[in-house]
């Protein structure tokens, strides 16, 4: 499928704000993926894919989840679902088999331990589209363009205060992708 066509399929799939959301996490992934030496043709890729699933009714992401093995840990926070279902349809729905591209996708929400850099891209654009508003959106936008791993350190940390604040459920890739970064950071290694 070429990228129009994706786009096409990911629109009738959306509402027209969601689609806005995605055409924003395009854009920001296809940005940062210049500026960070990641492939640019992956990461539009996976930000076209990442939210197709997001609309979709619980019962039928967790049926699909079941049906595409997809592990138990992630039925605990199923607002996490919609990217792993994705990646897992992408390859029949899009013809998208590349692992990396998949991942990005699979893990746009959660984070995990090694992070690719694609994966650090997409996870990044989703949190700092245009369309986002939040406290610290303008310090996060401005430091991703600078350091990579500062910002989805910092990142992390923004989304874990959001979810104690709001006493909801904290997933533990989240928690071990940040205290991993952070400590990427703190050692001034680049990964």
């Amino acid at each position: 499928m070429t990228e129009e066509q994706i786009r096409e399929k990911v629109k009738a799939e959306l509402s027209p704000k969601r689609f806005r959301h995605v055409e924003g996490v395009v854009h920001t992934a296809d940005r940062l993926a210049r500026i960070h030496g990641a492939n640019p043709d992956h990461a539009r890729l996976a930000a076209w894919i990442h939210d197709f699933c997001r609309e979709w009714p619980k019962e039928k992401l967790v049926q699909m989840a079941k049906n595409s093995n997809i592990h138990e840990m992630f039925f605990e926070v199923t607002e996490l679902l919609h990217g792993h279902i994705a990646a897992a349809i992408a390859p029949q729905e899009f013809g998208i088999t590349d692992e990396d591209v998949l991942n990005a996708s699979r893990y746009h929400t959660s984070g995990r331990r090694n992070m690719s850099l694609l994966e650090k891209v997409v996870y990044l654009a989703d949190a700092l589209e245009p369309g986002r508003e939040y406290p610290a959106v303008e310090e996060l936008r401005k430091v991703a363009e600078e350091d990579l791993n500062m910002a989805l350190a910092l990142s992390f940390d923004n989304t874990i205060e959001y979810l104690i604040k709001r006493r909801h459920p904290i997933f533990p890739l989240t928690v071990q992708a940040r205290n991993e970064i952070w400590r990427v950071v703190k050692d001034g290694r680049v990964v």
